[in-house]
Formats: structure tokens, C-alpha cells, sequence
């Protein structure tokens, strides 16, 4: 810990403590606190509850610009963060500030004692505390992982739930088919509540739609009750009888397109926190989410490309998001060059094959300060695996050096990939 660390990391750090797992799915902790601190998850704005694999984060970042743009006081949860705690949890006001978060970390600290519970659960609990102290419109809540059991899951009516697209990720803790994270996933649906679902593979879709029925949830499914096809004025948006035309999203990708059309489709059904079409268009086209598919501009990274280079980050760690990242790769038509890093507990060769094709040359790195990480051998023979030309490198910088030591004439691109870990250090030591 340096000297210069805010007071609420040695806070952060203490939690941690509490529980022998990083991860022990359950509800049972998270209520016995929040019963303690008096129930703050039954005194927040409406909430609107956001599960799935992949798509999560910039659905989110979506709505939160359309409603913005709309006037709305908006608060969001998300996890996990890139540089500070402190994204995690935004006020209407904006980021919380370190005072008030020191002090409401300290407040459920106490009221837990020192019975066992994960540090996502305390956490939460102190985030439920901070958004049932302030007015606001609505609370855009996203998931941490899984759903059923996920400490988010204690809202009893949401005004709205959302499931982006699902796919394998997180099997140890969620399942090893789709069909049984698919039933995790579903878990956060209510009886009587809104669900908009974004496009899912057909088993995943019947798991979700037979749970919707069990339980009374009326379900609208992107490509069955609403569906977008990208056209060069923008997106032809069709929302049952309704057509209208969006523009194109200001996060890079086809897979944003996908997302744009989904949070339109769950924009449409809040009610009276509806954003007008104009706001809703302001946030489509203004929506910024970091670390996905986001351009590096500047920076002591930055300046190491050659000139007509440039450089890429992107979190993604799974198939679907390899898959993404490799439709990108291929609508570029520039030469690709990869520095990628990911937790030993991913499938790496699964997130690598599809951007195979695309990559001239790719540099393997551990990811600072996480125990879990791949070292750069290991990460580097995956990648060989996928038929990819690697190399092991002691750090980021190293790797972009080594990626731009024959540079092409013309134009590259440089991709920062493969754990959101990876591109929270990229982040904070390029800053």
C-alpha cells in the first residue's frame, strides 16, 4: 500500500479478509447485513436490473446516456472497476466521493463484525446504503456475476430486468453447460416485471423463456419482438409495430450495434422514465464505456506507435468476445498486432481462435498484481496453439516495443486484450 493510497483502500483490503473465497455465491450473508443496516435495498429509486455475459457494461452505458440526456437523475452499479473502487458505484452527482464512501465502507464494516461474507457482498451492501441516501430517478444495476445467487439479487421488483447475450464464461462458479448458467442468468427475472433479452442461442433462449413462464414475467426477445438492421443512414429500428431509425453508436464494433438495439428496446420500456426519441439519440450517439474497444489517444504508450498506428484496449476474456473482437478485425482491414494477457482461470485458446486469422504477431504478458494470471509462457503457447506467432514479454511496455520493432509502412493496429485486469493497469499507468 502506497502512502499516497485514499484511506478507503486499506478499508477495501481489510475486507477482503472477512471471507476465506473471492467468490461464494449466496444470498444469506448479503441479507443478514443489509437487515442489520436497516434494509436500504427496499428504499432506492427504480431499479433496473442488468444480467448476461457479454454486453452488460455498454447496455448499461447506454441507457444511463439516454436518460441523462433526458434530465434524469441516474445511479449505476457495476463491476469490476478499472483504476478506483470508486467507479463502481456513481451517484446521481457522479462518482462517489472518497469521504462518503470511507465512511459508508466503515458503517457496514462495523454492522457486519466479523462474520464471514465475500467482498462483492459487503460492498454492495455499502453501495445499496449510498444510492437509498440520495434522490434519484432510477438505478441502473448491473450484475456481478451469475444472477440467482448474485448479492444484487435482493431487489424484490425491479421496474425492468435485462439479459444481454449469454455464453460460457465463469464456469467453475455458474455451470458447465449453457443451459445451467443460462438458469443462473434468468434468475434475476421477477414475477410480474419486464424482461427485455438480448439475441441468445436457442437453448439458452428456452431456458430463459420457461423460467419467465414458471414465474410470470412478460419477456420481450430482440429478434422475435424487436430487432435493428444497420443501414448507411443508421440503424433501422423495429420495435413491434414501430419503425425507427437510431444512429450509429458512438462505441466502436458490431457488436454495439447489437447492444444500441437492445438498450432502445428496454429505454421503450420504462414507463414514464421513457427517454424522448431525441434524448434517447443524444445517448446512442454520446455513450462511452471504457476499455471496450476504446482508442488510446495519449499517453507513454501512445508514444511508441509509429506514425498511422494506433492503439486499442479491450476487456473482453471469452469466446463471444473473441468472436467480437474478430468481427472488428476483419471490418478494419489493417494489420493486427496483439499484447494479450488473461487469468488462468479463462479458456484463452477459445478467445484466441477466432482472432487467429487476423493477427500478424502477438506478445504474451502477465497482468500486474494478479496472482490468477497466466505467466507469459503459458499465455504465449496458448496462442501458439491457436496457430499464432508468439512471443513471451516481461511487461506491457516491453510488448509494445517488441510489436512495433518491424513496423509496416502504412497503418497497424495494436490490441491491449484479454482481461479487464490487464486494461485497468493499461489504463491507470498510461494515464
Amino acid at each position: 500500500m502506497t502512502p499516497e493510497a485514499p484511506r478507503s483502500d486499506l478499508v477495501l483490503e481489510s475486507l477482503n479478509r472477512l471471507h476465506p473465497k473471492i467468490i461464494d455465491l449466496s444470498l444469506g450473508r448479503v441479507e443478514r447485513l443489509l437487515a442489520r443496516l436497516g434494509n436500504p435495498e427496499r428504499r432506492l429509486a427504480p431499479v433496473v436490473h442488468i444480467a448476461g455475459t457479454n454486453g452488460k457494461g455498454s447496455v448499461l452505458a447506454y441507457l444511463r446516456a439516454m436518460l441523462e440526456a433526458d434530465g434524469r437523475r441516474v445511479q449505476v452499479y457495476t463491476s469490476p472497476h478499472l483504476v478506483r473502487f470508486h467507479e463502481r458505484i456513481r451517484l446521481a452527482k457522479g462518482l462517489i466521493e472518497e469521504p462518503e464512501l470511507l465512511a459508508l465502507l466503515e458503517e457496514c464494516k462495523k454492522a457486519n463484525g466479523e462474520e464471514p461474507i465475500t467482498f462483492f457482498e459487503i460492498t454492495t451492501a455499502a453501495a445499496f446504503l449510498a444510492f437509498s441516501r440520495e434522490p434519484a430517478d432510477v438505478l441502473l444495476l448491473e450484475v456481478g456475476l451469475g444472477g440467482r445467487l448474485d448479492a444484487t439479487n435482493v431487489i424484490d421488483k425491479p421496474l425492468l430486468s435485462i439479459i444481454t447475450p449469454i455464453a460460457m464464461d465463469h464456469m467453475q462458479y455458474l455451470g458447465e453447460s449453457i443451459e445451467a448458467i443460462a438458469m443462473e442468468k434468468a434468475g434475476i427475472l421477477k414475477a410480474g416485471v419486464p424482461g427485455v433479452v438480448g439475441h441468445q442461442p436457442e437453448e439458452v433462449l428456452r431456458v430463459i423463456e420457461r423460467k419467465a413462464r414458471e414465474i410470470g414475467a412478460p419477456l420481450s426477445i430482440q429478434g422475435r419482438d424487436f430487432s435493428g438492421r444497420v443501414e448507411a443512414a443508421g440503424i433501422l429500428f423495429h420495435d413491434g409495430p414501430q419503425e425507427d431509425l437510431l444512429p450509429l453508436p458512438s462505441m466502436v464494433g458490431a457488436h454495439q450495434r447489437e447492444n444500441v438495439i437492445l438498450a432502445a428496446a428496454a429505454a421503450a420500456r420504462l414507463g414514464k422514465l421513457a427517454p424522448s426519441a431525441a434524448a434517447r439519440n443524444r445517448g446512442i450517439e454520446s455513450a462511452q464505456w471504457p476499455a471496450r474497444l476504446q482508442r488510446l489517444s495519449s499517453g507513454p504508450l501512445v508514444d511508441l506507435l509509429p506514425a498511422a498506428w494506433s492503439l486499442w484496449l479491450d476487456g473482453g476474456h471469452n469466446a463471444a468476445a473473441g468472436e467480437a473482437l474478430a468481427t472488428w478485425a476483419a471490418e478494419g482491414g489493417q494489420p493486427l498486432h496483439l499484447i494479450y494477457g488473461m487469468l488462468n482461470t479463462k479458456a484463452a485458446e477459445d478467445f484466441l481462435r477466432p482472432l487467429a486469422p487476423y493477427v500478424r504477431s502477438l506478445q504474451a504478458v502477465a497482468i500486474p498484481g494478479e496472482p490468477n494470471s497466466l505467466d507469459p509462457e503459458a499465455a504465449a503457447a496458448h496462442a501458439r496453439a491457436c496457430g499464432i506467432e508468439a512471443f513471451p514479454r516481461q511487461s506491457v511496455r516491453e510488448a509494445m516495443q517488441a510489436a512495433v520493432s518491424n513496423a509496416e509502412s502504412g497503418s497497424a493496429r495494436v490490441l491491449i486484450c484479454g482481461s479487464l485486469y490487464l486494461a485497468g493497469r493499461v489504463l491507470a499507468d498510461n494515464a
